[in-house]
């Protein structure tokens, strides 16, 4: 637990130092929103039946973004093969790592959404609804994405290859987070689809770390 939060705290002291990285995230989410209405016009019918799906694309992209250097920087100034020498778990350290990612990423998109959900004239039945699947989503977006980003690690256009990596694997999350959103706007049942969302995040929670911490020992050797 003390290696866990460590890591977390240093990570996240890196990111306020490289704090116009976590914007751009946060930008490129907002203009993804704000651009859909100059693209499918200003009727406000249309633009609420898509509300939902805008949002989890832009989500779904945005937190694509900084995947490629979740490693890369401590690969190349040598402080991986330093975690990977210390008498902590691989495994834990990789949490850690992917803990931080989402606090300064994930977590923002979630804060921002609400204003984009009024933007795109989205119902309010569905505002609760969408902070909670992007709450139960976006980690697990975030732990394939490690995965992904440990098994490009080292490769010559790593962002290409961790985007046809990890965006299968990111349908099942953005099909029914969008499913949750539509049926608490149009009066359905909503429950079945944010216990999937949890079950992806619990499925993921032991297996992500396990797979990125074996991606990274292989580009270690």
């Amino acid at each position: 637990m003390n290696s866990f939060l460590f890591m977390v705290r240093r990570d996240l002291r890196l990111a306020l130092r490289q704090s116009s990285d976590n914007v751009m995230v946060v930008m490129f989410f907002v203009l993804c929103a704000v651009l859909f209405p100059f693209g499918v016009g200003p009727e406000l019918g249309i633009l609420e039946r898509i509300s939902a799906g805008v949002i989890w694309v832009g989500a779904l992209l945005a937190s694509m973004l900084s995947l490629e250097r979740l490693f890369q920087t401590d690969y190349e100034d040598g402080s991986l093969e330093l975690m990977a020498l210390t008498p902590a778990p691989l495994e834990i350290l990789v949490l850690a790592k992917v803990a931080a990612h989402w606090l300064t990423t994930g977590l923002p998109l979630i804060l921002a959404s609400p204003l984009l959900a009024v933007l795109l004239n989205m119902d309010s039945d569905g505002y609760g609804v969408l902070l909670l699947a992007l709450l139960l989503g976006t980690p697990t977006l975030s732990l394939i994405g490690a995965v992904g980003a440990a098994l490009i690690l080292g490769a010559r256009r790593g962002g290409v290859l961790i985007s046809l990596l990890v965006l299968p694997l990111y349908v099942p999350v953005l099909i029914f987070g969008v499913s949750a959103v539509d049926a608490a706007i149009g009066g359905f049942e909503y429950k079945a689809q944010l216990f999937i969302l949890g079950g992806l995040l619990m499925g993921t929670l032991p297996l992500a770390p396990w797979g990125a911490a074996a991606a990274l020992r292989q580009s270690l050797e």
